[in-house]
């Protein structure tokens, strides 16, 4: 699992920074890619990516602002000329129905695979055995939402010496162990799976949150989160203007962070006025507070472990 970014601007593309789009690439868990915000121009940085559209199976768009949804119809329909033929679904805020049919409909986009749409509320709105998505609203100028996503827990190790020991060669019957189920062998004997595995792996927690003032969801959302991804788009000498507009400031994203326990914070949505100082100051300004921050930038490959 890790987490790729294709845009981390704020507001409008600049020569540093594309608007906002984040990838989670889940390959490993479920050979797929999830997509959070998809600003204007994210299939062009595509390009100059590992990112196959192909792989694509959900998007959630935070809000309805244009640097976090204008590139998604394109995205969309480009995907159907590269080998896509997975369905998608869309999740976001009221009205991304209507702001995908629309644009398809006059532009006369033609998919060549499922695509379901899903306008959220508060709660969890994705759940299957290995993942959970839940959405709360945030604090912003329009409805924005932030997503927590949490892995279920693995089955630990399993210890294959011990069944080599009883005899057992590898096969089905370590397969069926491995996934938490118990065998019942030909003689009658009763493998019980917790003799043979490790402890479980307790399964990663990401939270990705939209644009935002400071506000009791974010910190619920990053609670305990192995990695927050929170917006910065100011410096604290800033902050007034960051609160008019809906924003924070990057001390205020690490004040959420350590006020969750989050194990680590990645800030982005940076203003491009920090371009030529390539956003130091915030990075230091967050980093008295919140030592374990990273600064997004563009084409960032960060794992997850």
């Amino acid at each position: 699992m890790n987490l790729y970014f294709l845009g981390t601007g704020a507001g409008m593309p600049s020569k540093r920074r594309n608007v906002t789009s984040i990838v989670l690439r889940l390959l490993e868990e479920r050979g797929t890619l999830w997509m959070f915000d998809c600003g204007e121009g994210t299939q062009h940085q595509i390009l100059h990516s590992p990112v196959r559209l192909s792989r694509l199976e959900k998007v959630f768009i935070t809000h309805l602002h244009g640097d976090h949804l204008y590139g998604l119809p394109g995205l969309l329909t480009s995907r159907a000329h590269t080998g896509g033929e997975t369905p998608v679904t869309v999740y976001g805020p009221l009205g991304i129905e209507q702001y995908i049919k629309t644009v398809l409909e006059l532009s006369q986009g033609r998919l060549t695979y499922e695509l379901k749409i899903v306008e959220i509320q508060e709660g969890t709105i994705f759940q299957d055995e290995q993942f959970t998505v839940e959405a709360l609203k945030l604090e912003h100028r329009i409805d924005s939402y932030g997503y927590r996503i949490t892995e279920a827990d693995r089955h630990g190790r399993l210890n294959a010496e011990a069944l080599k020991e009883r005899g057992i060669r590898p096969g089905p019957v370590y397969g069926t162990l491995k996934e938490g189920n118990d065998v019942v062998l030909p003689d009658g004997t009763t493998l019980f799976a917790a003799d043979f595995l490790a402890d479980p792996i307790k399964g990663k927690v990401v939270a990705i949150l939209g644009d935002t003032r400071v506000c009791a969801h974010a910190e619920m959302l990053a609670q305990q989160a192995d990695v927050l991804v929170h917006e910065a788009t100011f410096s604290h000498e800033l902050q007034e203007l960051a609160y008019k507009y809906g924003h924070s400031t990057a001390v205020e994203a690490a004040e959420t962070a350590k006020r969750a326990n989050a194990k680590q914070l990645i800030v982005t949505h940076i203003s491009s006025r920090y371009d030529d100082g390539h956003g130091d100051p915030l990075l230091k300004e967050a980093q008295e507070i919140f030592p374990d921050v990273q600064m997004a930038k563009d084409f960032l490959d960060y794992p997850i472990v």
